[in-house]
């Protein structure tokens, strides 16, 4: 009987004729498969016998990043890649959001945190307990341009009893300027109940030891943007866009819709004139409810008057009041009209 090198593309051999045997040769028909299909198979047999501590270590390999001497942070370059630069030739804010997440996880693997969630520990695991996004502050002061290379600096430490905060600095590789920095609040929900948790003994032990011991700040300013409260918006808004449906893409692997897909949805109800004349500066969200799959969403903004000082404190030179504006923002379920997320961005003009 003939044997087939590739199981999937055999198939069988057609009926004999009444009152006839099939032949030995006629037991199995085997259609020649095409080369992509062999070379598919072929690497999918070689992926399997590696193990996953090997790919792991290859990627790490790989990656343009590593703990420091101290091993309390982590630094990690990227290149700026054409699909992650928008109309104005720059990255993106979600690009840059992305990539705050990336190094963050890296961070967090590089350390031995577990790779099937983001950064969860044993306890955390045993417990199903994972990290969700509490409050996410960005500023740019420059966008890196298609084929630029960033580097990114993260490291964690404690925020109080309930929660965690990770601090980043974007830097231009090629001259080591400051282009950005961010600051971030999380805490921990188990992953069956949906229900916030206290940051347990047992996980701060795993947790902090990896963290700087005296505390390290992105934004360590007074009265900087980053503690600046958003209020509750209740008048009508000024503009909106309604009905936003999530994508399957938008979920990640905590069940729920990524927290960086809100910050495009805040964005759908910028006025176009603005998109058009001024850049996104800084962008500070809190996040208040998780939003799954079949849920509806309304984006809302408000117009905000600017302040007299910098709106965020910062050492950095901040825009003429005149060329700089201001909103805020509320992201809600249609129809019940729970609030999701509250936010607020600085927009700058654009320099033409």
């Amino acid at each position: 009987m003939l044997r087939c090198h590739i199981p999937p593309q055999c198939a069988p051999a057609p009926l004999a004729r009444r009152g006839t045997l099939p032949t030995a040769t006629a037991a199995v028909r085997c259609a020649r498969p095409p080369r992509a299909v062999v070379a598919a198979a072929a690497a999918a047999q070689v992926a399997a016998a590696v193990p996953t501590a090997e790919r792991r270590g290859l990627a790490e390999r790989l990656r343009m990043g590593s703990l420091l001497d101290d091993g309390l942070s982590y630094k990690e370059s990227f290149v700026v890649r054409s699909y992650e630069v928008g109309i104005n030739k720059t990255a993106t804010v979600e690009t840059i959001a992305n990539l705050l997440q990336e190094v963050g996880c890296n961070h967090a693997q590089s350390v031995g945190f577990s790779t099937d969630g983001f950064a969860t520990t044993t306890t955390m695991r045993e417990l199903g307990l994972i990290w969700v996004t509490n409050r996410m502050h960005i500023e740019i002061y420059k966008y890196p341009a298609w084929g630029d290379v960033v580097e990114i600096e993260t490291w964690c430490q404690a925020d109080g009893r309930i929660g965690t905060r990770r601090d980043w600095i974007i830097k231009d590789l090629a001259n080591g300027e400051v282009i950005g920095r961010a600051t971030s609040k999380w805490v921990m929900m188990n992953v069956n109940t949906r229900r916030l948790q206290r940051v347990s003994d047992e996980v701060r032990d795993e947790v902090f030891v990896h963290c700087p011991k005296t505390p390290r700040l992105a934004f360590p300013e007074e009265n900087n943007g980053s503690l600046k409260k958003i209020p509750i918006l209740t008048d009508p808004a000024h503009h909106s866009r309604l009905g936003l449906v999530p994508r399957r893409a938008d979920l990640d692997m905590n069940q729920h819709v990524n927290n960086v897909t809100y910050i495009g949805w805040v964005l759908e109800s910028i006025p176009q004139d603005i998109i058009d004349t001024h850049e996104l500066q800084t962008i500070t969200l809190d996040y208040r409810r998780e939003c799954q799959h079949d849920d509806i969403v309304d984006s809302l903004t408000y117009i905000e008057e600017a302040e007299e000082e910098s709106s965020n404190g910062s050492l950095f030179a901040a825009p003429h009041p005149e060329e700089q504006r201001q909103f805020l923002h509320c992201l809600r379920f249609a129809g019940k009209g729970d609030e999701i997320n509250r936010g607020r961005t600085v927009w700058r003009k654009l320099a033409r």
